[in-house]
């Protein structure tokens, strides 16, 4: 099914509403992951016109993802990557840890956007940043689009390695799954129970007698006002 290509409006929109000259497109993934981080890219691309191809990291083959985040890495004006541990997710929350990546990734990067393009409708990040929200934004913004690929594959490739590093991290795949629960990552899970790398305070350990004991209960206050309006989707 063929898609829209993304393309500038939404800059260009903020060009002319607020007078933004620098504006990072910003996108998230492993949100839905029970391994490992949460990882946010900021990408500035300023209006030139991209590689063929580029939409939503999800809509692309793994093969051809790879090969267009190494071009964009070199179109692209500038780009940062943050993350939020298993242990800042635990302790925060999704949405806390998610203005922390995405934090990171914006204050990495070599100047510092006059705005902000966040894929989806929640606006995780908030003041001092000036942020315009766009549904579906890595399909339709350029910038958005650019922060998804380059998150995406950066982010399989962590939990690659990761599960390369270790005999004792094999049987869950994350090589093949990238911390998300397929059934291998389910089926280690029961027998093996959950790792360092493992956010310990989600409710799939409830399925889980052997390890529930290893729940974390999350106790702080800033986090639990944080996330009062509600978990945020999984990215699946």
């Amino acid at each position: 099914m063929p898609y829209e290509p993304p393309t500038h409006a939404v800059e260009r929109s903020m060009r002319a509403t607020i007078g933004a000259k620098i504006i990072a497109g910003v996108d998230e993934v492993g949100r839905g992951a029970w391994a490992g981080p949460v990882t946010v890219c900021a990408a500035v691309t300023g209006l030139r016109r991209p590689p063929d191809g580029l939409t939503d990291s999800k809509l692309i083959s793994p093969k051809r993802r790879t090969e267009l985040a190494r071009l964009l890495e070199d179109w692209v004006t500038c780009h940062a990557l943050g993350h939020s541990s298993p242990e800042e997710i635990d302790e925060l929350g999704m949405t806390a840890a998610l203005r922390l990546a995405a934090v990171r990734a914006l204050e990495a990067l070599p100047v510092r956007p006059d705005a902000v393009i966040l894929d989806g409708k929640h606006d995780y990040l908030g003041l001092p940043w000036k942020v315009r929200t766009v549904i579906k934004g890595d399909q339709s913004c350029i910038a958005v689009a650019a922060a998804s690929v380059i998150a995406k594959v950066r982010r399989d490739a962590m939990m690659a390695e990761l599960g390369a590093q270790s005999p004792d991290l094999t049987d869950f795949a994350f090589a093949a799954n990238a911390g998300y629960p397929s059934p291998v990552h389910k089926a280690a899970l029961a027998e093996r129970g959950p790792t360092s790398h493992h956010r310990l305070s989600w409710s799939y350990l409830d399925a889980l007698p052997q390890w529930r004991h290893l729940k974390k209960i999350r106790i702080s206050a800033e986090a639990a006002a944080l996330e009062s309006g509600g978990q945020l989707g999984f990215d699946f």
